[in-house]
């Protein structure tokens, strides 16, 4: 006898979790239940619920949310690595923050991941040389979000933004995967140069609160940028920084500096 075949949540196990979870939360708060049904139970897949959510929260008098959600499912339809670096950014929030405890949180309350979902959408719209959309979207995230994301920048996967307030990354910077920071930090430039004049952030790094990282400059891989430090000089891999002007405090005190969220200077010495 053939086998049934599995349903869509059950083939995408972030998704299952997702829903088990929303199905739980009505049954603690049914007040939740319209919020929650519209929000996640109402879609089959991930990407549906993804495109309500970005397009609900973007939605403005200006641009209806029917039309956005159209250009949001078109996106994650024609380019499945938005959903994939959204899924990316899910887990690692959960896996990082110690006020995660669900799946569900992200989705539904964390402006971290809901602002930088609707940057990749947006970096999709610039890359599909829709420019006027990608600022538009820029505009709703620092409106709604007060986070300032140009669509140009390239920003990796399992990226974690901590409270989300006031971030700034500007137009030619570049974010590797495992990233994780705090809020008030400018990934920015020094003044009014043209062409390439941002910061290039490798893998696994953590940023602090309120750091500023400025110019076009490396941030080497698995790298610490200690809070409210201001960089201006390349940061060799796996070292911690600290200070105005940043200077090499010590190492970086562990592998993975991004996974652990260890922000002590004393375990650099």
């Amino acid at each position: 006898m053939a086998q049934p075949k599995p349903s869509l949540t059950e083939l995408d196990p972030v998704w299952h979790r997702i829903c088990e979870e929303a199905e739980a939360a009505i049954a603690s708060e049914p007040l939740m239940g319209g919020l929650i049904h519209a929000g996640v139970l109402h879609h089959k897949t991930f990407e549906a619920a993804l495109a309500y959510r970005i397009s609900m929260k973007l939605a403005s008098a200006e641009m209806s949310e029917q039309i956005l959600r159209e250009i949001a499912d078109t996106a994650l339809s024609q380019a499945s690595e938005l959903a994939n670096a959204a899924r990316a950014d899910l887990v690692a929030i959960y896996d990082r923050d110690p006020a995660c405890h669900r799946f569900l949180q992200p989705l539904l309350f964390f402006k971290g991941f809901q602002a930088v979902q609707a940057y990749r959408l947006g970096h999709w719209l610039w890359n599909n040389d829709r420019r006027d959309l990608a600022y538009f979207v820029q505009m709703r995230v620092s409106e709604i979000f007060g986070i300032d994301i140009h669509p140009a920048a390239k920003i990796g996967q399992g990226i974690m933004i901590d409270h989300a307030h006031s971030i700034v990354i500007g137009e030619t910077a570049v974010v590797g995967d495992n990233v994780s920071m705090l809020h008030s930090v400018t990934l920015g430039g020094t003044g009014k140069e043209d062409d390439d004049r941002h910061p290039k952030i490798g893998n696994g790094v953590l940023i602090g609160a309120g750091a500023k990282v400025l110019g076009n400059i490396k941030v080497g891989h698995c790298s610490r940028i200690a809070a409210g430090s201001v960089v201006l000089e390349e940061v060799p891999p796996m070292k911690t920084v600290a200070g105005v002007p940043a200077k090499i405090v010590g190492e970086a005190g562990c592998s993975q500096p991004s996974l652990t969220m260890h922000q002590l200077l004393n375990g650099a010495m």
